[in-house]
């Protein structure tokens, strides 16, 4: 079996090293990939929303199935592209994926189906938006409803906060209080499989302190969300998405990703996407002993009813390595050494990288995320720390924290 993998991030790099843990799969191609994936398959120089090269190179290569990483292909239809070509393809079509493509649309979905999530207005016109800021009380919440690479949310403390976060589309909504989770699952568009649940660290600073990334740090299970909390979360809130999807046409198979909080009141939705997070994947697949692929074939033939899911025991913490001044400006081109050996209960999965004359370099903001698994999460992130001090790359930056609140919490 030839797999495509689409995306050139550390979620890539994690899925490359467990789809090549398949016996059934005997090349992969990563578009485009980083110098991490190079190592489980060959990247290729087709960028994620370039839907047109990824189709040609998919059928000349003859792919067997296409595994979609980040979520810019998916809302632009990709999926509904390939299976027009009788291309195997896992992810949600077009309409489907606007559950993430479009907050505004995300907040009157969960309304319609009374998902619990926070109290909102939606807003296309900037002079009532900010008119609307006059009314509330802070904090409060500012989300662009676009995509935004997981950086179009912001907590504004004051009017001031609130007024330079607006957008021409904009969700404004109440700021809810609890321990934030990533529950993501897989789905055939009836049946949904849970991995194990994540928590995912968004500010750039230690104590959740600064502005929004892409994900800063993660680690799984969370010590918190139990299997009454899971089944919960089941009932409220991923079988009414699946159900609600169905019913207004948009049938929803692929990678659900819910965003919660856990609230005094319960467990309620902070955003819907519809792809494997980053940089939650790294632990989860650390995590995961069950073989992906089977996974993945079961969901595009509707049977995933039929199949069990098993995991490791323990923990996995994954402490993402960045560019310093990442989510802002950053300087990119500086050696990285000191990379350790990866073993089955480390892997060093890379995302802003390349190659230059056979030597790896960062190449971006998030450059590697160093992934652990051991028997508890103490282990895990004591594992992970050690690590991360012995990597080198010039304006190395990490959060010293990632985990803790596993430990605390837990």
């Amino acid at each position: 079996m030839k797999v495509l993998i689409i995306g050139s991030g550390g979620r890539e790099h994690a899925l490359a090293w467990k789809i090549k843990q398949s016996r059934q799969v005997k090349k992969i191609f990563i578009a485009s990939g980083n110098a991490g994936t190079a190592t489980w398959g060959e990247n290729i120089e087709i960028k994620a929303n370039d839907l047109t090269g990824l189709l040609n190179f998919a059928k000349k290569e003859k792919v067997d199935l296409t595994v979609v990483g980040p979520e810019e292909p998916l809302v632009l239809g990709i999926v509904d592209l390939f299976k027009k070509h009788n291309l195997e393809i896992f992810g949600p079509i077009k309409k489907a994926a606007r559950l993430e493509g479009s907050k505004i649309f995300a907040k009157r979905f969960m309304k319609q189906f009374r998902i619990p999530t926070a109290e909102f207005k939606a807003f296309k016109n900037l002079t009532k938006a900010k008119n609307y800021l006059k009314t509330v009380n802070f904090p409060i919440v500012v989300k662009a409803d676009g995509l935004t690479a997981g950086k179009g949310v912001v907590v504004a403390k004051n009017f001031q906060e609130a007024k330079k976060a607006l957008t021409r589309r904009v969700v404004i909504e109440e700021c809810l209080i609890g321990q934030e989770v990533s529950i993501i699952c897989l789905t055939d568009g009836k049946t949904i499989l849970p991995l194990l649940p994540a928590q995912d660290h968004k500010a750039v600073g230690d104590n959740d302190l600064g502005p929004n990334t892409g994900g800063i740090g993660a680690y799984a299970p969370v010590p918190i969300v139990g299997p009454a909390l899971i089944n919960q979360i089941k009932k409220e809130i991923l079988q009414p998405v699946i159900t609600g999807m169905n019913q207004i046409g948009r049938p929803y198979q692929g990678v659900l990703y819910a965003g919660l909080m856990l609230t005094k009141a319960g467990p309620k939705v902070l955003e819907f996407n519809c792809r494997f997070g980053d940089p939650e994947t790294q632990p989860q697949m650390m995590m995961l002993k069950s073989n992906l692929v089977k996974l993945i074939l079961a969901c595009i033939k509707g049977r995933l009813k039929n199949e069990p899911i098993d995991f490791y025991p323990g923990y996995s913490v994954g402490v993402v390595l960045a560019s310093k001044g990442y989510p802002g400006s950053y300087k990119i081109g500086f050696p990285i050494t000191a990379l350790p050996k990866n073993n089955r209960k480390l892997q060093i999965f890379q995302a802003g990288t390349k190659l230059e004359a056979g030597k790896v370099v960062t190449n971006g903001g998030r450059v590697l995320c160093v992934t652990t698994r051991e028997k508890d999460l103490a282990g895990a992130i004591k594992a992970a720390y050690s690590q991360v001090k012995k990597i080198k790359f010039r304006n190395k930056y990490y959060r010293h924290d990632i985990g803790r609140k596993g430990l605390l919490y837990g």
